[in-house]
């Protein structure tokens, strides 16, 4: 399996209102749930999948919007961040493979732990 984390490195800062544009992306049945701002970037998350906005270049105008659709999660895990680590951590096992996102201690992790749990079990 490989390991994923270089290629999607996301940190969670703080969660913020689901982008309009954002929303025309979303497929039928499907309910953008919270989005959270990364560090130049969004990601939302849905009942069906994460999708990231990663925007590129100088002037951010190319954007690439990076998937991970539930169903394909095997097993996750969480974990919260103690008193002297900043961060939270959710790591994510895939048929593509593994990758960790990072939240600052300013997202609630168990509100998204629910989030995801609710859509993939």
């Amino acid at each position: 399996m490989a390991d994923l984390t270089a290629m999607m490195a996301w940190t969670f800062t703080e969660e913020v209102p689901v982008p309009e544009d954002i929303k025309d992306l979303l497929i039928d049945g499907e309910v953008a749930e919270v989005a959270y701002k990364t560090i130049r970037d969004v990601a939302v998350v849905t009942n069906k999948r994460f999708i990231i906005a990663d925007k590129q270049g100088l002037t951010g105008k190319k954007v690439e919007i990076y998937t991970i659709p539930f169903k394909s999660i095997n097993m996750y895990s969480t974990e919260n961040g103690g008193r002297m680590d900043l961060n939270a951590e959710i790591e994510f096992w895939t048929k593509a493979g593994k990758f960790k996102l990072n939240l600052n201690k300013k997202v609630d992790i168990r509100k998204l732990d629910k989030i995801i749990a609710s859509a993939i079990l």
